[in-house]
C-alpha cells in the first residue's frame, strides 16, 4: 500500500487520503487500452481517465507535470498488473471529487466483485437502502457512473444495462467490453 504520511485516515470510499498542499499533478500513463492520465492531489490519486475519453477534464494552470511521483509509479506499477490478471483490486489512497450522491454511487461501484457485473436498476435499489426516500432512477446513477474519475480502479465498467447489455461508459463500449473479457479470464 502507498502511503504518504502515517496519520491517513480511511475515507467512506475505501481509500485513503493523505493531504498535502493543494497543487494537482499529473502524469501520462501508457496501457494496453490507450493513454491514460492520471491526477494527484492532497497527496491521493484524485482521477485517472483514458485521454480520449468523455468528461476527461482538461489541464488547467494549477496543473503540474509531475512523472516521477510515487504516487504514480505505484499507480502504474498496479495498473500493470490488473492489466497482466495479477491484480483485482487497488491499494492507493484516493480522493475523487463529486457531489454526495456521487460519491455514495462511487462507493458502490467499489463493492462490485471483480469478475461480476450489475445493473444500474439495481445499484439504484442499492442506494435507495442507504439514503432517504425517494428512490433515485437508474438515469441518475448512470450520471454518476458516468462522471466516475478514477476510471478502473473505481469499476463502472461492471455496471451494464437492465437486459445485460453493454450500454454507457465514457471511455467507449470497446474498452468496457476488453475490461470485462480481461476480468473474465
Amino acid at each position: 500500500m502507498v502511503r504518504i504520511r502515517e496519520d491517513d485516515a480511511p475515507t467512506p470510499w475505501g481509500g485513503k487520503v493523505a493531504p498535502m498542499n493543494s497543487a494537482k499533478y499529473y502524469r501520462n500513463i501508457p496501457s494496453p487500452l490507450g493513454e491514460m492520465i492520471a491526477l494527484a492531489e492532497r497527496g491521493a490519486v484524485a482521477g485517472l481517465w483514458f485521454t480520449d475519453q468523455k468528461f476527461l477534464p482538461r489541464p488547467d494552470e494549477e496543473w503540474r507535470h509531475a512523472p516521477d511521483l510515487p504516487l504514480f509509479t505505484a499507480l502504474e506499477e498496479q495498473l500493470e498488473a490488473y492489466f497482466r490478471g495479477e491484480r483485482q483490486l487497488f491499494d492507493l489512497p484516493l480522493a475523487p471529487q463529486g457531489t454526495p450522491f456521487r460519491q455514495a454511487v462511487w462507493e458502490l461501484l467499489r463493492t462490485i466483485p471483480f469478475g461480476a457485473t450489475t445493473t444500474y436498476g439495481a445499484l439504484a435499489q442499492q442506494l435507495a437502502l442507504l439514503r432517504p426516500p425517494p428512490l433515485p432512477c437508474p438515469q441518475a446513477v448512470g450520471g454518476a457512473v458516468g462522471h466516475n474519475p478514477l476510471t478502473i480502479i473505481i469499476p463502472c465498467h461492471r455496471v451494464v444495462g437492465a437486459n445485460g447489455s453493454l450500454t454507457g461508459y465514457a471511455g467507449g463500449l470497446l474498452r468496457k467490453a476488453a475490461l470485462l473479457e480481461l476480468e473474465r479470464r
